[in-house]
């Protein structure tokens, strides 16, 4: 072989490997919110594919995802070298074409040639594969060299919790960690738990004189998301805030938490006769949350402070059938038992009082288009942590709590209970309405559009 092609075979690629350029689509469809499996589909390879690539990277890059500068070539330049190179094509002639340098061409054909079969055949796949494998730079992770960074980084995530005279604090007692997402309803670990973020700008404060002491905060990230960095246990994301195994990409969660809050429906786009009060019919909802999944649904007109309460009953199966992924919310307040709740409450009104309903963007309400062709009430939803634009309703949540207090099971009241409390608050004067009670004050407006529509018609 060497005597034929004058170099050394060329060790095999074994499977094809992952082209940078594949790789790097596949992570900016991730940083758009993409699920893996589209991600990968979307590049031109299969969903299960993509799927590993994600897992195995922690949920991470490891690559750069910026625009590539044009210095190197690329793989479609390389397809295009192989096919006029079978053609017998020159080196300048091949430059020309391509806009490069001469040289440039040259050197890949010396370089990354094939030198399998006994002969130098240029193939754009293994030309590829070889450039990649040469550029890379394997760096050995800095929390793998410097025992004392480590340690310190280590601490501070992991450390024990300890009382004023440095007695450790055990905490409660954890299952063992088995790759899996946060346990949710669980205990976790307790642990010193500072964020990468703050590891990291604490070491300025500690350490200002000594550079050894350095880390970027996504250093930290890559040593307990990414596998094989050897440097911190991956067990150690129990003491992040969040307690995933896998990153997830800012736009993916922004778009699974809110996915049916549309442009459309936005509080934006409420009318503007709404934030005035003077025309009633426009409503406030949420939930009042107890244990156990407990709820109880409340809605409050914002001109007169009608208050209507929503009885929401676990579902047949709750606390007796197991939780399925994606299944049905045995709780009482899923989707599809709010939107027949208020649907249910909403019908007992008169056409004139189901004008809006401004809504928190709990996912309890995700079927409001639903609900809007049910009853012809239109629904908005506010912006997030913009609790104040809801005030009328909650302001009449912290009046319910006298009755359902915090950490208490609310589904021990049925129907009847709950009317009574709703009339009970119906019946308190209030001060903003001039010491009326709200079932005083919409019993006239109700009179007062009833009188308008006999003069009209007279």
């Amino acid at each position: 072989m060497v005597t034929i092609t004058g170099r050394p075979a060329m060790r095999s690629p074994g499977r094809p490997p992952i082209r940078r350029d594949v790789e790097r689509a596949f992570w900016r469809k991730i940083a758009e919110g993409l699920t893996s499996e589209d991600a990968a589909v979307a590049c031109g390879v299969s969903g299960p594919v993509g799927s590993r690539w994600f897992r195995d990277r922690g949920g991470m890059p490891l690559i750069d995802l910026a625009p590539l500068s044009g210095r190197y070539l690329s793989f479609a330049e390389r397809e295009e070298i192989a096919l006029l190179r079978a053609q017998h094509v020159g080196v300048r002639e091949i430059a020309r074409q391509l806009g490069r340098a001469p040289s440039t061409i040259s050197r890949e054909l010396r370089r990354n040639v094939a030198t399998r079969n006994g002969r130098l055949d240029y193939r754009a796949s293994v030309a590829q594969w070889k450039a990649e494998l040469m550029g890379r730079r394997p760096k050995t992770a800095k929390l793998v060299t410097n025992q004392r960074l480590r340690d310190y980084v280590q601490d501070r995530l992991a450390g024990t919790i300890q009382t004023a005279s440095g007695t450790t604090v055990a905490g409660p007692v954890t299952p063992t960690w088995k790759g899996r997402n946060k346990a949710r309803r669980a205990d976790r670990r307790w642990a010193t738990a500072w964020s990468p973020e703050q590891i990291a700008n604490r070491l300025r404060v500690d350490f200002p004189d000594d550079k050894s002491m350095r880390i970027s905060h996504e250093a930290i990230y890559q040593a307990l998301y990414v596998q094989g960095r050897g440097a911190l246990k991956r067990e150690l994301i129990t003491c992040l805030r969040t307690g995933r195994a896998l990153r997830v990409p800012r736009a993916r969660a922004r778009q699974r938490a809110n996915g049916h809050v549309t442009p459309e429906v936005m509080i934006s786009q409420r009318p503007a006769e709404v934030d005035d009060r003077a025309v009633p019919g426009h409503w406030e909802g949420d939930l009042i949350i107890g244990t156990d999944r407990s709820a109880i649904g409340t809605l409050v007109e914002r001109t007169t402070r009608f208050t209507m309460l929503l009885h929401l009953p676990r579902m047949d199966g709750y606390g007796v059938e197991p939780r399925v992924k994606n299944g049905p919310a045995l709780g009482g307040y899923g989707a599809e038992a709010m939107r027949e709740a208020i649907a249910a409450q909403i019908a007992t009104l008169p056409e004139q009082l189901r004008r809006s309903l401004t809504w928190d963007r709990g996912k309890e309400l995700a079927q409001h288009a639903q609900l809007k062709i049910d009853t012809g009430i239109a629904v908005y939803f506010a912006d997030p942590h913009s609790p104040w634009q809801r005030g009328t309703n909650e302001n009449t949540n912290g009046l319910l709590r006298q009755f359902f207090p915090k950490g208490t099971d609310l589904s021990r009241w049925n129907l009847e209970e709950i009317e009574a409390v709703a009339a009970a608050l119906n019946g308190r004067p209030r001060k903003t309405l001039g010491w009326m009670t709200p079932a005083e004050a919409l019993d006239g407006h109700l009179r007062s559009a009833q009188q308008a529509g006999v003069a009209r018609t007279g």
